[in-house]
């Protein structure tokens, strides 16, 4: 009984910094994507870099970091990801060669019943 306690505290453990982990990523992204915005609105230099930059340089860093923290939210908070997949595929794995072991091992009980 014990066991499944510190197996349920370790998952515990893990969910709440997989979310910290989330919320720091999103700190981030906010920091660095609002100091860009204002380095493209010409705040840092005066618009003598900015200027020449074309209107859709000021959305892809946030567009496509965007995309990465979205899929960091769903691995983290929606649990669809790798983990559930592989402890599926897991399962079926062992329940397959158990069974395949069990027909292999009928098999030889079979054989030496029938030597006899």
């Amino acid at each position: 009984m014990e066991g499944i306690d510190q197996e349920k505290l370790q998952r515990a453990k893990k969910q709440i910094a997989d979310e910290k982990g989330w919320y720091t990523h999103l700190f981030i992204y906010l920091v660095i994507n609002i100091c860009l915005q204002l380095f493209y609105f010409g705040l840092f230099d005066d618009g003598r870099i900015t200027s020449h930059m074309p209107w859709w340089v000021h959305f892809t860093t946030p567009f496509f970091w965007g995309i990465g923290l979205l899929g960091h939210w769903f691995k983290v908070f929606k649990k669809v990801g790798s983990i559930k997949f592989y402890k599926d595929w897991e399962a079926r794995k062992i329940k397959q060669f158990m069974e395949e072991e069990e027909e292999d091992f009928s098999h030889v009980i079979k054989r030496r019943g029938s030597k006899k």
